[in-house]
């Protein structure tokens, strides 16, 4: 399970780990921490990061780093072209339901 701070590590790696919507973030780790489904975690902290801008930059490729770290913490293969596709479908979209988010994440796996 990640932290605030684990994502804004991640996010360091890429930007600054400037926080531009600390509500988003306290909201998207609170509902990770009421949920044990590693994919439910991994889509509210997707949203968060890609819909809500939580960053002030570098939040594609936190989110990456995200999804591939919930992927490698379950044994899952994947294929990262694939996370690149469901972020940009993600953000060209506009998908904030998290039932959606989900299922693209799954389907990321298959």
């Amino acid at each position: 399970m990640l932290s605030e701070k684990d994502l804004i590590a991640i996010n360091n790696k890429f930007s600054n780990g400037n926080v531009m919507n600390k509500n988003s973030l306290k909201y998207a780790v609170s509902q990770v921490k009421r949920t044990n489904s590693w994919i439910k975690q991994a889509a509210y902290l997707t949203r968060a990061i890609l819909c809500d801008h939580l960053f002030e930059n570098g939040n594609k490729r936190s989110t990456a780093v995200v999804i591939i770290y919930y992927l490698d913490e379950n044994g899952y293969d994947y294929n990262t072209d694939n996370i690149n596709k469901l972020i940009i479908k993600i953000i060209k979209q506009n998908i904030i339901n998290i039932n959606k988010i989900e299922r693209l994440i799954e389907n990321v796996i298959k």
